[in-house]
């Protein structure tokens, strides 16, 4: 039943959006790419509120190392204090989870219509206006095949990210070496993640990480700018 919901709702929809695109544009990795645009224009309300709360948390930085200190020896009235702050500027701690939690079902979705698509055998769930190809080529620009895994699209993904992590980071204050040591940990953690994940799927999942990722800094830096734009005229 789950499985059908998923199906109907995420599965389907991308499987005939990717094998419509296919048949104007036969190179999956081309229709990757689209796709993986598209997915992120619609999620982008959602993550551009995740980074606007980033950067509230980042200003907040110094107030909260000085919760921590006032409050060293009493966890309890540091976390009030520390949810009344939150609460005083309309932040939410927990919002830098949501771009994962949004992407998560797609990435599965993706997974499957990839597995799908690339495998060579009938696609399956595609509605009665779509044409469908007898087969979908893996081949991006003819010398990447995308049903295969690889080390260097991985290796791509991971400097993506790191350089992602460096934008999202907030940055710690000089004296709070706990936030510090934290930030390394994250900035280094998430580029060795997405490599050694990235070697276990096909390139294709690989090149929607790779897409997805170059779309978030550039994001990043459209709001970075804005934000010193608005400083300066203010």
């Amino acid at each position: 039943m789950i499985s059908q919901i998923f199906n109907q709702a995420l599965v389907y929809p991308l499987l005939n959006l990717l094998v419509f695109f296919y048949n104007y544009i036969p190179d999956i990795g081309a229709v990757i790419i689209i796709l993986t645009v598209i997915v992120r224009l619609i999620l982008y309300p959602s993550f551009h509120r995740s980074l606007k709360h980033q950067r509230a948390l980042s200003a907040l930085q110094p107030k909260m190392n000085e919760i921590k200190e006032k409050y060293k020896d009493n966890k309890e009235q540091q976390a009030k204090a520390m949810m009344e702050l939150y609460s005083a500027h309309k932040v939410n701690p927990l919002s830098s989870c949501l771009p994962l939690l949004v992407q998560l079902p797609i990435l599965i979705a993706l997974y499957q219509v990839f597995i799908q698509s690339l495998n060579g055998a009938g696609l399956q769930g595609i509605y009665n206006f779509i044409p469908t190809p007898d087969k979908i080529d893996p081949m991006f620009l003819n010398f990447i095949n995308l049903k295969d895994r690889n080390v260097w699209m991985p290796a791509i993904a991971a400097i993506l990210q790191y350089f992602q992590s460096k934008l999202t980071l907030p940055k710690a204050s000089g004296g709070d070496t706990m936030s510090k040591m934290m930030a390394m940990q994250t900035l280094y953690m998430f580029p060795v993640l997405t490599f050694f994940i990235g070697l276990q799927f096909p390139a294709g999942l690989t090149l929607y990480w790779i897409v997805t990722t170059l779309f978030g800094i550039g994001q990043q830096y459209y709001i970075l700018r804005k934000e010193a734009k608005e400083a300066l005229t203010s």
